[in-house]
């Protein structure tokens, strides 16, 4: 009798053959190039921006002069000299509070702020176009989505297992993808993704100000700001395990099927 766990070993190997020298598509290949350029261009600015003002709140509001969730200590904005002349706004101990500062910002991330939305939006762009062609030539439910009998914890836990002991086989590059590469590929494009745009857009003045009822969503945008910099943290820890497999299973045959498709 054959079992569940032998009939998806043999539909997983069941394309190996026609797609093994196959590489990827254009399109995949095209959205790859320009995504990964959008997300070293948002890791550059983002780590601009928060070495301006490296403190994380939760809520509404937050500033220098309030209690931070998490203080970053990347740059000399981290400690500084304090503050003179404060003054409430109105009497009450729930009042505003400010202050002139006694040191100078470390650095004006203007141009900081302008490159990350950029970078943004052709992140949301590229993402959009590599979903929807996805679905229509079904790229997504054939490579990307796992098949309902593969999710069980033992398939699972063999194939976390075989990587924890770095046991990666060789491969030419292309689908098809291993259990947990598809597990990760769905998190991260149908949940991770879209949650940092909606928090990103729930940063926005000039959003919430039409749609105010996006920062209210995460308890205000201070708390937008604090998830979407977690979310951008598990991503680049993605990256860092993607970029570790592509080099234990065979960096240049993984590298040309990305860029020349063979």
């Amino acid at each position: 009798m054959v079992t569940i766990a032998e009939q998806v070993r043999t539909a997983r190997q069941m394309p190996l053959a026609g797609a093994v020298h196959l590489g990827h598509a254009r399109w995949v290949r095209a959205c790859h190039a320009l995504l990964a350029a959008s997300v070293l261009t948002l890791a550059f600015s983002s780590f601009v921006i928060l070495m301006s003002h490296p403190r994380l709140y939760w809520g509404k509001v937050g500033n220098d002069l309030t209690p931070a969730l998490v203080e970053l200590p990347i740059s000399r904005n981290f400690h500084h000299g304090g503050w003179v002349n404060r003054f409430a706004f109105y009497a009450g101990a729930s009042s505003p509070v400010s202050a002139s500062r006694t040191y100078d910002i470390f650095n004006d991330n203007g141009w900081g702020r302008s490159l990350h939305f950029l970078a943004a939006w052709f992140l949301v762009l590229t993402g959009a176009a590599y979903v929807l062609a996805g679905i229509l030539s079904r790229h997504v439910r054939r490579n990307l989505i796992p098949r309902r009998a593969e999710l069980t914890p033992r398939l699972l836990w063999r194939d976390l297992s075989t990587h924890l002991r770095f046991q990666i086989e060789p491969t030419s590059g292309g689908p098809p993808y291993g259990l947990l590469q598809r597990c990760a590929y769905v998190v991260v494009v149908f949940v991770a993704l879209p949650l940092m745009v909606i928090t990103g857009l729930a940063m926005s003045p000039a959003v919430t100000a039409a749609l105010p009822f996006l920062a209210d969503v995460f308890g205000g945008s201070q708390s937008a700001r604090t998830l979407h910099f977690f979310l951008f943290a598990l991503l680049i820890l993605f990256l860092a395990v993607h970029l570790l497999m592509v080099a234990l299973s065979g960096l240049r045959p993984q590298l040309r099927a990305m860029t020349v498709g063979k």
